[in-house]
């Protein structure tokens, strides 16, 4: 048996990429005989993939049938624009509050599609806390301080339906199961603030609230303690995160 790892290369995206790089270095619109010439690819393909690119709104195709770049790359350029200005804007914010700096304070959103948390960015404090909070690590919404404080912002039938089965509990403190989780956005939609207390990691306490933007609720941050340290600040350090969200819709242009 060959021991040659397998290729993971998708050819008609990768042609698709090579036809978006030559359309945006090009100063005028192109044809699609002169894309097909230049890359070297039939010109069946290119014209399919022109095609599916046109009707994405990705590609612009003239009265004369040249292409040139589409109004849709705008909203994916506004989506990064906008999370680059979100993370800045934590950042920014979260080092003026001098209750939260001593402790990690952590700004995540949240993966729809599959009920997982995702964190964003991270202040490290001085609290011995050695979870992992690197960009793009995931974990399950519903064990975690922020994805169970966005998730209470939403029906609670479209959560049930997010899932399907509950899934496992990742330690013996973790919620077992929908009522539970009910239970607990009940809670949140009372106090603004949601609570992990060991379900993530044993010995490890998170309290989160939500953020609102202009599209809904799709961010979190939340304050990592000891579960010695959350008995003694608590108090204190649920009204500052609170405060700290607040902060940052006003910066985003929420009222």
């Amino acid at each position: 048996m060959s021991d040659k790892p397998k290729s993971t290369s998708v050819p008609a995206l990768e042609k698709a990429f090579e036809i978006l790089d030559f359309i945006t270095k090009s100063p005028t619109p192109v044809s699609s005989a002169t894309i097909a010439k230049e890359l070297s690819l039939a010109r069946s393909t290119t014209h399919n993939i022109l095609q599916v690119l046109t009707n994405k709104g990705v590609l612009h195709k003239d009265g004369n049938h040249l292409f040139s770049l589409g109004s849709y790359l705008l909203y994916w350029a506004g989506r990064f624009e906008v999370e680059k200005g979100v993370v800045a804007l934590f950042h920014e914010m979260a080092v003026g509050f001098d209750v939260l700096t001593p402790y990690t304070i952590t700004l995540s959103t949240l993966d729809f599609e599959h009920g997982e948390t995702v964190f964003l960015s991270s202040h490290a404090g001085s609290s011995a806390i050695d979870f992992v909070f690197r960009r793009g690590v995931r974990v399950p919404a519903v064990f975690s301080a922020t994805g169970k404080a966005i998730l209470s912002q939403y029906p609670f039938d479209k959560v049930v339906a997010m899932y399907g089965k509950f899934p496992t509990p990742l330690t013996e403190r973790g919620v077992a199961d929908f009522d539970g989780l009910k239970a607990e956005f009940d809670d949140i939609k009372q106090t603004r603030l949601s609570l992990d207390n060991g379900q993530l990691r044993l010995g490890m306490t998170c309290m989160g609230t939500y953020i609102r933007g202009q599209d809904g609720v799709r961010l979190g941050i939340a304050v990592s303690l000891s579960d010695s340290e959350y008995h003694e600040h608590k108090d204190t350090i649920g009204q500052a995160i609170i405060t700290l969200a607040q902060q940052i819709e006003r910066g985003l242009g929420v009222s």
